[in-house]
């Protein structure tokens, strides 16, 4: 399969590699060393690299590494210690809630986190605490201090957190055509209108602020739900293409329209709760999994009236189950 080079690039500045032809061998020698050396308390930070675009962070609880995404392009890396045996950090995506800078335990003893980024209101949180160099916590995501600094600074509530066993690196996909529903070129036209003048939520001030729109897909279910700050606020039936043994887990972050493509374009992310799975990311896979989904007519109206860049769809083979997915609390959860 051919790699144009702006694909080649952005796949190498997501791995953390600068290009060759900008940087020595020796740098990015010293750039993938820095990665996988990392010691507990250590963390790489280079917003340069992609100082705008949808973030999303993702968990690895095997590497107790977190991992931040910009547009597509890792910034950063840090080490981080998640739950201990008795208080596992439950794996799934889940979303930014709220953000408090000086936050205090209501549950251990008024202990100081701060710089939290909330992803449930049962006590779920990404926070600064202290790194032993291996799960510690009661179940929250510890985070370097100076870390945990520099992510709020990106973070926005609707900010996608997968906490996972095994993941892809997101990619850039270009679906030639509507979310879920059929191409036409006027539905095209209608999404376009329809985002137009939307912000990312990065760029938001109080002043335009409008609701945060996460979509949940359940192959289970055959069921769709449009969640608005969390409330839902539309559901639908869904129709799968050749649906057999489920198509697994992904996000999709919206980016926009592509006016090249007459098509929205998206950031793919493949996730799994279990290390050692093999996960999709390969040019291909996730645009399967996005042209194989139909919703009805009623959900794709309600849809294109609220998408807006920054939107999230999660796409799940777990059913819907309220203790899977509850009001405000989690996003889509994968394991309790």
């Amino acid at each position: 399969m051919q790699i144009d080079r702006r694909t080649a690039l952005r796949r190498l500045a997501a791995l953390g590699l600068a290009p060759p032809i900008v940087a020595p061998l020796g740098a990015l020698a010293e750039a993938v060393r820095e990665i996988h050396s990392l010691q507990p308390g250590e963390f790489t930070w280079h917003p340069e690299r992609s100082p705008k675009g949808p973030v999303a962070v993702i968990v690895s609880i095997p590497e107790q590494l977190a991992h931040v995404y910009r547009n597509g392009m890792r910034i950063a890396v840090s080490t981080c210690s998640t739950g201990k045996p008795g208080h596992e950090t439950p794996t799934g995506v889940f979303t930014v809630l709220e953000k408090d800078k000086n936050h205090r335990s209501s549950t251990y003893n008024n202990a100081p986190m701060p710089n939290m980024n909330r992803l449930t209101w049962g006590g779920i949180a990404l926070h600064a605490g202290q790194l032993p160099g291996y799960p510690a916590s009661h179940g929250c995501v510890r985070l370097p201090l100076a870390f945990s600094e520099s992510l709020w600074t990106v973070t926005h509530p609707g900010t996608p957190v997968i906490i996972a066993g095994s993941h892809s690196d997101p990619w850039e996909l270009t679906h030639p055509g509507l979310v879920l529903g059929a191409y036409a070129e006027t539905e095209f036209a209608d999404a376009v209108a329809a985002l137009d003048g939307k912000r990312h939520p990065a760029d938001w001030d109080r002043a335009a602020e409008y609701p945060v729109t996460t979509v949940i897909v359940s192959t289970a279910d055959r069921r769709i739900d449009l969640l608005e700050n969390g409330d839902l606020v539309a559901e639908g039936r869904l129709t799968v293409k050749g649906l057999s043994d489920g198509l697994g887990s992904h996000v999709f972050v919206l980016n926009g329209a592509h006016e090249g493509t007459q098509g929205l374009s998206w950031h793919a992310i493949g996730h799994h709760e279990q290390a050692g799975i093999a996960t999709a990311g390969a040019q291909g896979a996730e645009e399967s999994v996005i042209a194989r989904l139909q919703a009805d007519a009623a959900f794709q109206g309600a849809l294109r009236k609220r998408m807006h860049p920054g939107m999230v769809m999660v796409v799940t083979d777990t059913p819907l189950h309220p203790d899977r997915r509850s009001g405000e609390d989690f996003v889509i959860m994968t394991s309790t």
